[in-house]
């Protein structure tokens, strides 16, 4: 867009390109509309009061196009500020082809305020002004330079009844509001261990008070949805977009569950990475619609393949009963389509076992290099430990020099000779001063120090990168753990043809056969690898 590049390109011409950026919001009158400042706030506008104004075209320009629907101060903070730092606070702005369905979805249900969560430049906020001008505005964000850009907008707008908060939407209590309520944003994706000790200690806490559990492994986006449902009222609504990885990981059954019981979940449209939602990051999307304290018999599903196609939100999908999903831990399967089988393909669970490695609870314990001294050979077994060994393989894995040693031992520690007894039995009791026979893993063995790998399997496979599977012939019959699956023929398969095999998984598997989480990783589970199409055993065997 010409006014986003032509503030761009002033901003990135001066000194400070952020603090021009809040001088650029202070002549927009970013300082009258949205309540009181914020001490961190006041200090930004003061850090930027020393700086050069703009032009008074250019603020002629950037008041046109906010006007117009577009967002010229977001679009340059998110090229002033370095991605990483962005994606590591959660401010990964929403597009406008996104924002608009989901402002017009709730727009239906009539609500009387809007309540942007982590509102950014306000993209949620202002295009519901241009909507609905009578409804009252609430906007959140930690960022105080976002929370400016916000009130910028929204006095450009004209916008009388607006508060815009600089703090913390998890722990900030909500005025009582007589008529509906719509949560409407993109909740922050910041992982548990960015997250603090005390914010962790309120999801712990508002999940007890809802009867529920949180895993310590979920993100801030989770949060998000929980204060939701601790802050709403029945009938009020939400949409939200986030990653789409909560709808299968265990610490997402938060979200779950709540949707299924406390927010009423409605619909869930799910964008492929293809799709890039997000700007420069390639993950799957889900824009999930709720009506709080509702339980509908069914949740909607629909996959959407372009943002284009996502208007309307309202009534798309199909229904999935509620009863059954409360049996299931995994949503993603119903917006997956399982393309035909084409004539002379098969799925792979047919010729093949997709088993994961073994997990050992500790690797800093049982794996090890092949000199160490400590233990006999014989209980050093040559494994893949790493995907970069599969992929810097390439076809075959011919050698397990080169490879880690996992400690293998078993179950009756009889088995072996006196002397490796000898040797053993200290190793065991160095693990056992670090506490290693406590671990979660360990304690849930037939014996504390019995991993337990499984036999080599004749195809290995890598299953989460930013790149399609590494599928690659274990001549070296090298044991793996969790890092990589292993291949398991269910029946005898001559060499040759698990070398077909092989190789046609390496010609034919990409990354949109996956599912992208954020960050861009793509991951594929045993049973989802077991759907991929491969040809015949007949057809592989054929010369």
């Amino acid at each position: 867009m010409v006014s986003s590049s032509s503030v761009t390109e002033w901003v990135l011409g001066q000194d400070q390109p952020e603090l021009s950026l809040t001088r650029l919001a202070a002549q927009l009158d970013a300082g009258s509309t949205g309540g009181a400042l914020t001490t961190r706030e006041t200090s930004l506008l003061a850090a930027a009061g020393n700086h050069r104004p703009a032009p008074r075209q250019l603020i002629r320009t950037v008041r046109a196009a906010i006007k117009q629907g577009e967002d010229p101060l977001g679009d340059t903070f998110s090229i002033i500020r370095p991605g990483k730092t962005r994606r590591d606070s959660g401010a990964v702005y929403t597009p406008a082809a996104m924002v608009t369905p989901m402002i017009d979805w709730a727009l239906d249900r009539d609500p009387t305020r809007f309540v942007d969560p982590g509102c950014g430049s306000g993209r949620f906020l202002l295009a519901a002004a241009r909507s609905q001008g009578s409804a009252q505005l609430i906007g959140i964000d930690l960022d105080p330079l976002a929370t400016l850009m916000t009130r910028a907008g929204l006095a450009v707008l004209k916008v009388a009844d607006a508060q815009v908060k600089n703090t913390d939407f998890t722990t900030l209590r909500i005025p009582a509001h007589a008529g509906v309520t719509a949560y409407v944003g993109n909740p922050p994706y910041v992982r548990h261990h960015n997250l603090s000790p005390a914010t962790k200690a309120w999801a712990q806490r508002t999940a007890a008070k809802l009867g529920l559990t949180i895993s310590g492994l979920a993100g801030l986006h989770a949060y998000f949805f929980l204060a939701v449902a601790a802050k709403a009222k029945a009938n009020d609504i939400g949409c939200f977009v986030t990653s789409a990885e909560w709808m299968d990981v265990n610490y997402g059954a938060i979200v779950r569950r709540l949707l299924l019981d406390h927010l009423g979940g409605e619909a869930i449209h799910v964008l492929e990475p293809e799709s890039m939602p997000f700007e420069n990051t390639a993950t799957t999307a889900a824009i999930s619609c709720f009506s709080v304290r509702s339980r509908p018999d069914s949740v909607h599903f629909r996959p959407v393949a372009a943002i284009s196609d996502l208007p309307p939100l309202q009534g798309a999908g199909e229904p999935v009963l509620r009863d059954r999903l409360s049996e299931i831990s995994r949503w993603s399967t119903f917006v997956r389509t399982r393309n035909a089988t084409p004539e002379g393909y098969i799925e792979l669970g047919e010729l093949c076992r997709v088993h994961r490695g073994t997990v050992t609870g500790s690797n800093r314990t049982w794996v090890t290099t092949e000199l160490d001294a400590d233990l006999p050979p014989s209980v050093l077994t040559p494994t893949v430990t790493r995907a970069k060994e599969l992929f810097a393989a390439g076809v075959e894995l011919s050698t397990a020099a080169g490879l880690r040693r996992v400690v293998d031992l078993p179950v009756d520690l009889d088995e072996l000779s006196s002397d490796d007894r000898r040797r053993v039995d200290d190793f065991l009791k160095r693990a056992k001063r670090l506490g290693v026979h406590n671990g979660y893993i360990a304690s849930h063995r037939a014996a504390w120090w019995s991993v337990g790998l499984r036999r080599p399997a004749p195809i290995l496979a890598t299953y989460m990168a930013r790149r399609p599977p590494a599928f690659v012939r274990n001549l070296a019959s090298a044991r793996h753990i969790n890092i990589a699956h292993g291949l398991y023929p269910r029946q005898d398969i001559p060499t040759e043809a698990l070398d077909k095999l092989a190789d046609s998984l390496r010609r034919s598997i990409s990354l949109a056969q996956g599912r992208t989480y954020a960050g861009g990783l793509t991951k594929f589970e045993p049973k989802e690898m077991e759907r991929l199409h491969v040809p015949t055993l007949e057809t592989l065997m054929a010369t």
